[in-house]
């Protein structure tokens, strides 16, 4: 497991100053675009993830759907959108959350998760932790329990783990 993770890792491509100066972006394209290490990621997740219970997978926009919808045909699951304000055409809850100049929002269908389902939460990059402390409490509100949050990768440095404080986090590669 150890070198599997480290050949993802490997593949990251850091792109200087994306999306804005000063910042280190983790590219995660070259790992999508081998079709060994993509499959690697979800045999990783289903291990990691394979003793929780969960029947449901939601994702957040947009990176988080590709790992999220792999991984929900793999393990036979159901799977969940979490997008941007106005993307879902049903009747949605919304939840803000800060940024570290202003504020964003995320929603859900309102029916995606019946009360008492254990959903798995799946992103690409856990960095401040707002953004999946949001889809959390999305969940939280269709009346679902989150079974735990998994990550490609964690920039350790943000600290955005103490956020999520009160789930489980599992993530596979921490810069």
């Amino acid at each position: 497991m150890k070198k599997q993770i480290e050949q993802l890792k490997q593949a990251i491509r850091d792109v200087p100053d994306f999306p804005k100066e000063g910042i280190l972006f983790k590219d995660i394209t070259p790992v999508l675009q081998d079709a060994q290490l993509f499959a690697t990621a979800i045999e990783l997740f289903a291990k990691q993830t394979e003793n929780l219970g969960f029947e449901l997978i939601a994702a957040i926009e947009s990176r988080g759907f590709i790992f999220g919808a792999a991984l929900a045909l793999k393990l036979n699951k159901g799977f969940v959108p979490i997008r941007k304000p106005g993307k879902l055409p049903y009747k949605t809850f919304k939840e803000e959350y800060q940024l570290e100049y202003g504020t964003d929002a995320l929603e859900i269908h309102q029916d995606a998760v019946t009360p008492g389902q254990k959903v798995l939460l799946i992103d690409d990059l856990l960095a401040t932790g707002g953004t999946a402390l949001a889809s959390a409490k999305l969940v939280e509100r269709c009346g679902g329990k989150v079974a735990a949050i998994c990550f490609l990768i964690e920039l350790t440095f943000l600290n955005g783990i103490q956020k999520l404080g009160n789930y489980q986090v599992k993530t596979l590669i921490k810069f």
